[in-house]
């Protein structure tokens, strides 16, 4: 996949500010805060209340099986929760509008107005039945030059007929830096091109208030737009924070130092090494049938192993290839002084905080790369600031009482202890097993140091983890979703439901795990 490319934070940033005409003249006369919604929704109010979290689930059938679809039905069992939150790549895999109804609208179908006719659903024009909280994935993100979409097209026909072996869902366009993403969940108002027009949206859909701010009216089954690629959004007294960690994920520069030069010199090995394994499975895959069982089986593992290269390859070129720092502070001072305005707050009693990229994890592509570390020392730093403005803390209390996140092809619960910073003794639910191909935990354990050497105080531990088991017909790939029921209380009790459909053995199983309370 060394086609795709991850277009400049710069561009992401500008771009999606674009795309809903970010503080122009008509919105800012109104007072609009394009960072907020509220849900019309009569149990808003009720401390007690269930919802559902999803990630990394857009992808279409797999070899045998379609994971996502098997997710959605489980999903759908779960009437009494209130609203689902997606943790990034929502489709596969460069977020093309063209596989919006293959990855998305038919998996989903019974959670779309119009969804018992999915194929006349068009991507741009999605209206929920129920609130559907999406933040975007690197996927989302991802480019496609066309002259590598007109490659894939050409090339569809002979890979279907003569080998089938890898389905990269790619078409002949790519996300277009989540333009695609955009029209699909966000309120695009770039496509309101006349004033009178605009002005009558803004005052049809524009008429909630929140913490003082004129904001977006989000209606299930009539208007499910979001006001922004961030936002918040409160429910039954809890602030659920909102954030694009794809424009603050950009790794640390290197420094130009001989510790510097030790940390290129092994990056540049570890790129030889990648390079030479990917060429020894492709060497693999041409000896093998998809129409034979066993081999598909294999084939379905070599692909996983391909995208963990194709991801730490690019992981690395981000890290190599840095001509400045690019953070997007603008992002984050919101968030911060969001978190503050939260905690002055006395109608609220706890917050949430769901994004893409994990900034703790246990799986074995993602727990040490660039961008995990990045988004780890931007969150911490918003935190420790936010933190020290805010002051001193209930007992027992944390900034946060929950992180969600994606990216990590698993479900993990992880918790950390004193890391010397503002993000002690937070609970962390990585949730990205939801549909796309699963990994496994790393050899190096379940303990959380501070750093990837392993050569400081342990801050934190895994408590669960879910992801690919086994090899061969002893392989188990279980894929989840969460169903987290919060209590009243002036400090709120999350019970964490996980749910499990597990394919093994050509055959699925669904089960539950055992709740747990944080």
């Amino acid at each position: 996949m060394k086609f795709v490319s991850d277009p400049h934070i710069s561009v992401k940033i500008d771009q999606m500010k674009r795309r809903v005409r970010w503080q122009e003249s008509a919105i800012k006369a109104r007072a609009i805060a394009q960072t907020k919604l509220v849900v019309d929704d009569e149990d808003t109010d009720n401390p007690d209340f269930s919802f559902l979290v999803i990630g990394d689930s857009g992808c279409g059938s797999h070899l045998k099986h379609h994971p996502q679809r098997k997710i959605a039905e489980m999903m759908l069992q779960q009437e009494s929760s209130r609203f689902v939150i997606h943790t990034g790549d929502v489709v596969y895999n460069v977020g093309s509008r063209e596989y919006y109804h293959q990855n998305f609208i038919e998996p989903y179908r019974e959670f779309l107005v119009g969804g018992e006719k999915p194929k006349q659903l068009e991507y741009n024009r999605l209206i929920f039945k129920a609130p559907f909280f999406p933040v975007p994935g690197n996927h989302d993100y991802y480019d496609l030059p066309l002259i590598y979409g007109i490659l894939a097209q050409a090339t569809w026909l002979p890979r279907r007929l003569l080998r089938g072996k890898i389905n990269f869902d790619v078409g002949w366009h790519g996300s277009d830096t989540g333009d695609a993403y955009a029209r699909a969940f966000l309120d695009y108002l770039l496509e309101l091109k006349n004033k009178a027009n605009l002005n009558q949206h803004l005052d049809r859909n524009y008429t909630a208030e929140h913490t003082g701010d004129r904001c977006l009216h989000y209606r299930p089954g009539k208007f499910t737009r979001l006001p922004n690629r961030y936002y918040t959004f409160r429910y039954g007294g809890i602030d659920f924070f909102a954030l694009d960690s794809n424009t603050f994920n950009q790794p640390v520069v290197i420094p130009n130092t001989t510790e510097g030069d030790s940390r290129r010199a092994k990056l540049l090995t570890q790129q030889i090494q990648l390079e030479e394994k990917e060429q020894r499975i492709q060497i693999e895959l041409d000896q093998l049938n998809p129409h034979n069982s066993d081999d598909a089986e294999k084939i379905d593992d070599y692909y996983a192993k391909l995208e963990h290269i194709a991801e730490s390859q690019r992981d690395i070129a981000k890290q190599l290839n840095q001509e400045q720092q690019i953070i997007d502070w603008q992002q984050l001072d919101w968030f911060k002084a969001s978190l503050i305005a939260s905690w002055q707050d006395e109608a609220v009693r706890g917050r949430v905080v769901f994004f893409h990229h994990p900034p703790y994890v246990t799986e074995a592509t993602k727990w040490n790369q660039g961008q995990t570390l990045a988004v780890r020392d931007r969150l911490r730093q918003v935190f420790n600031d936010a933190a020290h403005e805010i002051g001193a803390f209930p007992e027992g209390r944390s900034i946060v009482d929950l992180v969600l996140s994606g990216h990590a092809h698993c479900l993990e619960h992880l918790y950390t202890k004193n890391t010397g910073a503002a993000d002690s003794h937070i609970d962390w639910l990585v949730c990205g097993g939801s549909g796309h191909s699963l990994r496994r935990q790393r050899q190096e354990g379940t303990v959380l140091f501070q750093n990837a050497d392993f050569d400081a105080e342990p801050i934190g531990q895994s408590h669960l983890y879910l992801g690919r088991q086994g090899t061969g017909k002893n392989r188990k790939l279980p894929y989840s979703f969460l169903r987290i029921d919060v209590k009243a209380g002036d400090k709120p009790n999350f019970t964490v439901n996980p749910y499990v459909a597990e394919w093994h053995k050509q055959q699925w199983q669904e089960y539950a795990i055992n709740p747990f309370i944080i």
